[in-house]
């Protein structure tokens, strides 16, 4: 059976739930991009040179994350693991006598635009 040959009639709460779930992944994710490499103060390090390599890896000092920051990763945190709970325990699931692994992938880009 081709890849795309199943079609799904996602109820539209779970398709906002999985959308909302993509969305604030993505902005987890910026937003980590932002932090200390810790969240606890820790001293920076530099590794030995590696066999064959170069490359020497190395972290500067962590200052670690501040109030304001911990609160929005755990805010995110929180989020993320409502959001994936609503879409892992929406009845929907308990229509599907088969293809629940495909419905799930499915689900998953259902976001993306149709290719043509």
């Amino acid at each position: 059976m081709p890849k795309n040959s199943l079609a799904f009639d996602f109820p539209q709460d779970l398709l906002d739930a999985q959308a909302t779930l993509h969305e604030t992944r993505a902005g987890y994710q910026e937003y980590a991009k932002t932090l200390p490499w810790s969240a606890e103060p820790m001293p920076g390090w530099e590794s030995d040179k590696q066999l064959h390599s170069n490359y020497i890896s190395s972290k500067p000092d962590s200052p670690g994350y501040t109030e304001e920051q911990a609160a929005e990763v755990r805010r995110f945190q929180d989020e993320l693991r409502w959001l994936s709970a609503e879409v892992m325990t929406h009845p929907y699931w308990a229509t599907l006598n088969e293809n629940v692994v495909a419905a799930r992938m499915a689900l998953k880009h259902a976001h993306e635009p149709a290719e043509a």
